[in-house]
């Protein structure tokens, strides 16, 4: 597989991004997400450690991934949807601790979302929707105040 990853990959993927299973996608998803954060809270200024991590949980929970799918889910192309639909889908084997099912299965697509974006090379589509989700969150008072 020869796709640019731009440097974002140590270790590109063996397989294409359509086969990989919706929880790796999750599981990468996850990961790439949450630095996408901590380096939106960064650009920030005056943040505190503490405001970091309230601010930073404010964006990661199930139930702010939820909202932040909610709130881009009408821009996605129909492969987009078509991967948030197998994620949202997906069984992960984990019960959820603070979030109930419904918010739990929307955060997994989202997170598979930005995995299979990430995966495939298409960072530059995956950095417009991650910053169009924390738009969402900012315009709906999603985040905590200092």
């Amino acid at each position: 597989m020869s796709v640019d990853q731009g440097g974002w990959f140590p270790y590109p993927p063996s397989r294409p991004a359509r086969l990989i299973p919706p929880i790796a996608l999750a599981y990468i998803g996850d990961a790439v997400y949450e630095v996408a954060v901590r380096q939106y809270l960064l650009s920030k200024a005056n943040m505190r450690p503490n405001h970091l991590h309230r601010s930073a949980t404010g964006l990661v929970s199930a139930k702010a991934q939820s909202r932040i799918l909610t709130g881009i889910e009408a821009e996605l192309t129909e492969e987009e949807r078509d991967i948030v639909r197998q994620g949202r889908n997906a069984k992960s084997g984990s019960i959820p601790k603070n979030a109930d099912v419904l918010e739990y299965r929307h955060a997994t697509a989202l997170e598979c979302l930005i995995g299979y974006l990430y995966s495939s090379g298409r960072h530059d589509r995956m950095i417009e929707l991650i910053r169009r989700g924390i738009e969402h969150a900012e315009q709906n008072s999603q985040l905590p105040t200092k």
